[in-house]
């Protein structure tokens, strides 16, 4: 029988960090994000770092630790975190991507990298200020597939998020793509 998850904070000499431990394994290594661009390989850290007060993540294969800025304190913010990284974990949202699926890269074409880089810089860290994410999956025939994550699967206002704001930007930079959908 597999035990319930359970998601809990402890204290770190940093009075500035939590360590969020995790009663089963998250991730492979060790991975640290010192920013919101660093964080484009982990979910979870671009989600976290969605928040104003965020200022660093490392995550290690059963805990998160987590560093906020210092106008912010642990006592408004230690439950809430406990209870976004156990759904966000409950609901398989992944952790840290395998970065094997990044170098897919290689066999990109142009237009398939144009579409990645606009959806790293720009469209990502924008969708992250709501919690949610949005990855890239197929381009054929003028067809985008993107992922919704995080906040922005189920949302009811993903879908004008999609056609009304990433579509209308990803045809600016490649004029070739007919329709943008979520998978």
């Amino acid at each position: 029988m597999n035990e319930a998850l359970r998601v809990w904070a402890e204290e770190t000499p940093n009075p500035q960090s939590r360590k969020f431990l995790v009663n089963q394994k998250i991730a492979d290594g060790m991975h640290d994000f010192q920013t919101s661009e660093d964080a484009v390989h982990s979910p979870l850290a671009t989600k976290l770092f969605g928040f104003p007060w965020m200022q660093a993540v490392f995550i290690g294969e059963n805990f998160i630790t987590i560093t906020k800025q210092d106008w912010v304190d642990w006592a408004i913010l230690e439950q809430p975190l406990c209870g976004l990284l156990k759904e966000h974990i409950q609901n398989k949202e992944a952790i840290v991507l395998d970065k094997t699926a990044s170098d897919e890269a290689l066999t990109d074409t142009d237009d398939v990298r144009l579409i990645k880089r606009v959806l790293e810089r720009e469209i990502r860290p924008q969708v992250a200020l709501d919690g949610g994410d949005v990855v890239f999956h197929k381009y054929e025939d003028g067809v985008l597939q993107l992922r919704m994550l995080g906040a922005c699967n189920g949302c009811p206002s993903s879908s004008q998020t999609l056609k009304l704001g990433i579509e209308v930007r990803l045809k600016e930079v490649v004029p070739e793509i007919k329709e943008v959908i979520g998978v």
